[in-house]
């Protein structure tokens, strides 16, 4: 008896571990197959009072309860959006001690965005999304598209550049395959949340038409042609309501204007207040009293804002019920399009297939910013001895940085990839150069690394000017790291420039050895000084699991890096409109986007400043020529004020109205690569300031040596429209406009005129 027994829960087991879906065998209220929105007022009808509560806050660190006598199950989130977070303690953020909770960590989303591939974005959410589902979580938090304001912001690098158009296109396919496994998507953080000092407390102060023309529109993607099924509100303020439990954000433009269905859930301790969470928007509340759970462990969820203190005030009648049946209806929507859903595939776990993923991705990302010489890629048939300089050459990234922090089976650094790679062909010698970040240890995660060195910042950089001097050609790989001001959460970066004297010491290499390339890791804009100095500039950003070989497989010429900037490279902070325009207060307290518009190269364009590295640049191994661009019209129809009958013929309208503009790519070289050409926009008469150009367009080809395919990019009434805030609509006005076809924001090919009838 006691051998069936234990068969039977072994068998329980094994069905568990293999994510069999274990249908619910309670009572059956309405058919698995009736409506959805159906079976989401059955469940609420039968719920009580406290139920629905119950439901709409945390009962964990990353859980919600279900309702067990409804067969109604946990909802699980987890952090993202670089790989699936290693398991925590139940009240704690220390970690709970499994053997079977590494992942595959995936290149920071800045490398995705680097890649203008929205092919790539649908491998990373697919990857990402069986990660999730095989760890049976029902919530990814992530991914990140908050516009990359300042280049000091410390959680820049989860976020996907600087510019709303690209930073749209690529979170769509993201959010798309995620939920294709039954994974619910948390796009973060919305909105406005572009700089980490002061997180809680400032106010942002922005103009309508910044708002809805820069900060919104990725998000808007994500909701409206992704269909994602929850957002994470932010932790800062906007017209005085912190952005979790704000009015304006969640309830007129979220729910009201875009018409969300999903659930808006507070990132973890965003909400602060009873009635404003009950009445601005905010569906389930976490991470209240994160800090060690200051009301006690027993009973620190029944005190969070939307527990004990809201139920109090429905017993009272102090607040409709109907307010809280919206939210649990949104709450159980999520739970059936995933904890509910059985339909949901297997899912996998550091499989191969997620590996090369991952180095798919980092291959795609790496940008050559310059190559003088063709210093790259590396020639091993003349490169006998190779030395490696600087410490992120063997640092782990995966660790540290806030809450995208990760547990992976194996991280390839640098150092390994490039000696992988090398082999026998060479003799590869290190040098740490630099002493920076020797921790590597995050919530319980530890890198296992002693990165701890007793040598002086001059006998470091001795010894690596000694060893550059011996050598047949020097990689130096440095840049920043996931430190406190760094690239970190909670706090931002201190300055433009690389910390640790790492600029005195490449400047040293660059004099001891002419074959010098310098690798900057970060996920933000660096200063440069010795820029002139050194002949080959390659930003490779954080690439996860997979970092090293990805740097090696673009080093060393095994992959023709395609990768493009999604920000700019400023000279200075003072090159750029935030710290230009004082909007990068000290206080903190009040943050006004003075710059408005003009972020980025919005900025660069407008006050004809000349960045380091523009916005879209990249470099390739092989040459291409570009033809001719040719216009398929010269103007294009209105149809805003023409009367459609429905919202697909006005989109019909709009697309037979729209422009085509075709030319031919040829690669020219010897190598097979990819090309990226950009469409920008000029509206050259308008009755408001607008910037000189927007990105509207771009594709990537790619090419094999003397092949040629034909480019076409299209634009429409839609991106010629700008916000108008009397009318708080979108509006065009008719006039001349220019496309300006690029291949970056400074290097224009052609530029072709047309009309707005």
């Amino acid at each position: 008896m006691i051998k069936k027994a234990l068969t039977l829960i072994s068998a329980v087991v094994l069905a568990m571990a293999c994510q069999q879906t274990v249908k619910y065998s309670g009572p059956t209220y309405l058919d698995q197959n009736a409506p959805l929105e159906d079976r989401i007022q059955d469940a609420i009808s039968r719920m009580t009072l406290e139920e629905k509560v119950a439901v709409i806050h945390a009962q964990s660190k990353f859980s919600s309860a279900g309702v067990p006598r409804l067969g109604i199950p946990e909802l699980w989130c987890t952090d993202g959006p670089h790989g699936i977070r290693a398991e925590v303690l139940w009240d704690e953020w220390s970690q709970a001690g499994w053997t079977n909770d590494s992942c595959v960590a995936y290149p920071a989303l800045t490398a995705l965005a680097a890649s203008w591939n929205p092919e790539i974005s649908a491998l990373y959410g697919k990857s990402i999304g069986e990660e999730a589902r095989y760890r049976e979580k029902d919530v990814l938090l992530g991914p990140g598209v908050n516009i990359y304001r300042t280049p000091l912001g410390g959680r820049n690098f989860e976020y996907m550049g600087e510019d709303p158009y690209l930073a749209s296109k690529m979170v769509v396919p993201y959010v798309q395959e995620v939920q294709k496994n039954g994974v619910a998507v948390c796009v973060k953080h919305f909105c406005l949340n572009n700089m980490e000092e002061n997180r809680h407390g400032y106010d942002v102060v922005v103009s309508d038409r910044a708002l809805y023309e820069i900060y919104l529109p990725a998000f808007k993607a994500a909701v409206l042609e992704g269909g994602a099924w929850s957002i994470m509100g932010a932790y800062n303020l906007y017209k005085g309501q912190h952005l979790c439990t704000n009015q304006y954000i969640l309830n007129d433009i979220l729910k009201g204007e875009w018409a969300f269905d999903g659930a808006v859930i507070s990132d973890w301790g965003g909400v602060h207040d009873t009635d404003e969470a009950i009445t601005n928007g905010m569906d389930l509340e976490f991470g209240t009293w994160t800090d060690g759970l200051t009301m006690g462990k027993t009973n620190a969820y029944d005190n969070y804002f939307l527990a004990q203190p809201y139920l109090a005030k429905l017993r009272a009648g102090e607040t409709s019920e109907d307010i809280l049946n919206e939210k649990v209806a949104r709450v159980l929507r999520l739970m059936m399009r995933t904890a509910m859903n059985p339909d949901k595939p297997f899912g996998a776990l550091c499989s191969d297939e997620h590996i090369a993923a991952a180095r798919k991705i980092g291959d795609e990302s790496i940008v050559l910013l310059k190559n003088d010489g063709d210093v790259l890629p590396v020639d091993l048939a003349s490169t006998k001895k190779l030395l490696v300089v600087g410490e992120n050459a063997v640092k782990m990234m995966t660790v540290g940085g806030g809450s995208s922090s990760l547990k992976v089976k194996h991280e390839v650094l640098p150092l390994e990839g490039i000696k992988a790679r090398v082999g026998d062909a060479a003799e590869v010698i290190f040098e740490r150069g630099y002493i920076g970040d020797v921790g590597g240890t995050f919530d319980g995660v530890t890198t296992g690394q002693d990165l701890r060195d007793a040598r002086s910042e001059e006998q470091l950089i001795a010894d690596a000017v000694a060893a550059a001097k011996e050598a047949d050609a020097v990689i130096f790989i440095g840049g920043l790291n996931k430190a406190d001001h760094q690239d970190c959460e909670g706090t931002d970066r201190r300055e433009l420039g690389l910390p640790y004297a790492q600029d005195k010491l490449i400047a040293a290499l660059a004099e001891a050895n002419e074959k010098l390339a310098v690798v900057i890791i970060s996920g933000n804009a660096v200063a440069m000084p010795w820029v002139e100095q050194v002949p080959a500039i390659v930003e490779s950003w954080y690439g996860g699991s997979q970092a090293g070989n990805s740097l090696a497989d673009v080093l060393f010429g095994d992959v023709n890096p395609s990768g493009h900037l999604p920000f700019t490279f400023p000279v200075s902070l003072d090159d750029t409109g935030v710290h230009s325009l004082g909007g990068y207060p000290e206080e903190m307290k009040t943050v006004e986007y003075k710059e408005g518009l003009l972020v980025g190269y919005r900025w660069a364009d407008t006050k004809n400043v000349k960045p380091l590295f523009a916005f879209g640049h990249g470099l390739s191994y092989t040459t291409f020529e570009w033809s001719e661009a040719k216009a398929s019209a010269t103007s294009i129809k209105s149809v805003q004020s023409e009367v459609a009958t429905s919202v697909e013929a006005e989109k019909a309208a709009k697309k037979s109205s729209a422009i085509t503009f075709k030319l031919t790519v040829k690669n020219t070289g010897k190598r097979a690569g990819a090309e990226l050409v950009q469409l920008y926009v000029s509206d050259t008469e308008c009755s408001v300031e607008r910037p000189q150009k927007e990105l509207k367009a771009f594709q990537k080809v790619y090419l094999q040596p003397g092949e040629s395919k034909v480019v076409e990019l299209s634009i429409c009434e839609d991106d010629l429209r700008f916000f108008d805030e009397t009318k708080h609509a979108w509006v065009s006005e008719k006039g001349e406009f220019n496309a300006i076809i690029a291949a970056s924001a400074s290097d224009i090919r052609q530029t072709i005129p047309f009309t707005l009838k």
